[in-house]
């Protein structure tokens, strides 16, 4: 019976496999959760400076809603999409320069539309600035839904990346943004849904 206790107090063992041709070996806690040896990646910048272009277009999208728009609901949503993708993109920024990284040309997504998933062309752009009332919202709805889609084709692309997205701050929020824009694309669904109506 002691022995058993006693077994039951001791933390589990942690085996690190090792090398083709080498030994497994055993590591502490500590070593196993040391996060310092991991870096960003050549995957880990194109996903930032992507992104920085990807967030700019949807601000531009949301910059059409007031004058476009009375549907409350919507200008809600815009507004939140507006503040946390302002955010976004300068914590982006300032992960590039921490990196000493290149910062993308702000106007870089205005002709990167058939570079990312997601982008809008510059004719649904015009189409969508051209909108008003209902037509308007369908039309920003279905865009945005098409843009955050993207936006978690990029996630994953970066996440599919051997070594891509692996150091903790991008893995945080690469894991952020595929979270909060799946959620955004199943309000949008249903918003528009109700549209139909």
């Amino acid at each position: 019976m002691a022995a058993a206790s006693q077994a039951a107090a001791q933390p589990p063992r942690i085996i690190q496999p090792g090398a083709p041709g080498e030994a497994s070996r055993e590591i502490s806690v500590a070593e196993a959760t040391d996060t310092s040896g991991v870096h960003h990646r050549p995957a880990d910048v194109r996903f930032m400076q992507g992104m920085i272009g990807h967030h700019a277009q949807a601000v531009e999208m949301v910059a059409l809603v007031a004058a476009r728009t009375t549907n409350a609901g919507l200008r809600r949503l815009a507004l939140r999409i507006e503040v946390s993708q302002n955010d976004e993109m300068q914590m982006m920024r300032e992960w590039l320069t921490r990196r000493g990284e290149a910062l993308p040309d702000p106007h870089a997504h205005h002709t990167a539309h058939a570079q990312m998933p997601g982008m809008l062309t510059p004719e649904q752009m015009s189409r969508l600035a051209a909108a008003k009332g209902a037509a308007f919202d369908r039309l920003f709805l279905a865009g945005m839904i098409q843009h955050h889609e993207g936006a978690l084709t990029m996630v994953k692309e970066l996440f599919a990346t051997p070594g891509g997205g692996q150091e903790p701050d991008l893995f945080d929020f690469a894991s952020d943004v595929e979270a909060d824009q799946a959620m955004e694309i199943a309000r949008m669904g249903a918003m528009l849904k109700e549209l139909g109506k």
